[in-house]
C-alpha cells in the first residue's frame, strides 16, 4: 500500500480481524449537503452500517496523507466546507502535497479504498455524462479500472441516465439493479433504462464481490438501490427542477467543479426541500445495504 495511504486504528484492526468495511465518500458531506445536514448524513449513515455489524470508513485528505478511516474529530473538520477542497482522482497529488483538507469524490473514494483493500463502498449517485454539454464525470472512469462493488441510487438526477448507461456499458462497468428492473435515477426511483442484471439479497449481491475478486476483473460493479419508496419524487417534477437550475448555472457562470453542488443546492430550494430529504433516505438506505453486504462477504 501506499505511504501516502493511512488506516485508521479502527479499520486496521477489522482488517486484520476479517471484519467487514464499507467505504464512504466524504465530498457528499463537504460539498453536497448543506450544514447541519451533512452531519446527520454522516451519523445516519455510519449507524446504518454498523448496525450489520461493519465498519464505516470515511475517506479524506488530511495532513498530507489519504486517510481510510476518519476518527469522530477528524470528520467534524469536514461538515464545515469552508476550505476544504472537492479531490476527484486527478487532484490527489496536488492535495496529498498542500498538506491540508480534502473532501473524495467517488473517483478518489474507490481508488483509495482499493488501494487499502476495501472492496466495498456506499454513495448517493455518481456522476455521469451531463447533457448538452458532454461532459462526463471522473467517476466512470475510475469505476472501469477499480474492481470493487460500489452501492448506489444510480447517477444523479442533474445526469443523462441513457448515455450515462451506455458509457459505463463502453467502459466495462457492470450496472445492476437491487430489486428493480430499471436503473434507479437518484431522487426519482427510475429511468427509462431496463436493467439486463438483478439480484434480490445482500448474499446475491456478495457473490457478486467474490466473482470480481476471483476474475481479477479489474472494474467495478454498481449496485443500484433505488431511494425509498416513501421519499422518491416524481421523475417530472425533477427533471423540471433540474432545467431551471441548469439555467441558474449558466446564467451565474457556475463551471467546473462547482456546477454539481450548485445543481444539488438550487434542486433543494426549487423542491422546498425534497429533494434534500430524499438524498438523505437514500444515502442512508445505501450505506445500510453496502454493510450487508460487505457482513455477507
Amino acid at each position: 500500500m501506499s505511504p501516502a495511504v493511512a488506516l485508521s486504528e479502527e479499520v486496521r484492526g477489522a482488517l486484520a480481524d476479517g471484519r467487514p468495511v464499507v467505504a464512504l465518500e466524504t465530498s457528499v458531506l463537504s460539498q453536497g449537503l448543506p450544514p447541519p445536514r451533512n452531519r446527520e448524513a454522516a451519523q445516519r449513515m455510519s449507524r446504518a452500517i454498523r448496525a450489520s455489524g461493519s465498519v464505516p470508513a470515511w475517506i479524506g485528505v488530511v495532513g498530507g496523507s489519504v486517510r481510510v478511516g476518519l476518527t469522530e474529530g477528524e470528520l467534524e473538520r469536514f461538515y464545515d466546507p469552508a476550505g476544504i477542497a472537492k479531490v476527484a482522482r486527478r487532484d490527489l497529488p496536488m492535495a496529498v502535497a498542500a498538506g491540508g483538507l480534502g473532501a473524495t469524490t467517488v473517483s478518489t473514494t474507490i481508488w483509495a479504498a482499493h488501494a487499502a483493500g476495501l472492496s466495498i463502498g456506499a454513495t448517493g449517485g455518481i456522476g455521469g455524462v451531463h447533457p448538452g454539454s458532454g461532459d462526463v464525470s471522473a467517476d466512470l472512469l475510475e469505476l472501469a479500472r477499480t474492481p470493487v462493488l460500489l452501492v448506489c441510487s444510480g447517477p444523479k438526477s442533474i445526469v443523462d441516465p441513457v448515455a450515462t448507461t451506455e458509457r459505463l456499458e463502453e467502459l466495462g462497468v457492470g450496472v445492476v439493479g437491487y430489486r428493480c428492473e430499471r436503473l434507479p435515477f437518484f431522487l426519482a426511483q427510475e429511468a427509462p433504462v431496463e436493467l439486463e442484471h438483478r439480484v434480490g439479497s445482500p448474499s446475491e449481491a456478495a457473490q457478486l464481490v467474490r466473482a470480481v475478486r476471483e476474475l481479477a476483473f479489474g472494474a467495478a460493479v454498481l449496485l443500484c438501490n433505488p431511494v425509498p419508496t416513501d421519499h422518491a419524487m416524481d421523475p417530472a417534477v425533477v427533471a423540471a427542477a433540474v432545467r431551471v437550475c441548469e439555467t441558474r448555472a449558466v446564467d451565474e457562470g457556475v463551471r467546473g467543479k462547482a456546477v454539481t453542488p450548485f445543481l444539488l443546492s438550487c434542486l433543494a430550494e426549487e423542491t422546498a426541500g425534497a429533494s434534500l430529504e430524499a438524498n438523505l433516505a437514500l444515502l442512508e438506505s445505501n450505506a445500510a445495504l453496502a454493510g450487508e453486504v460487505a457482513a455477507a462477504v
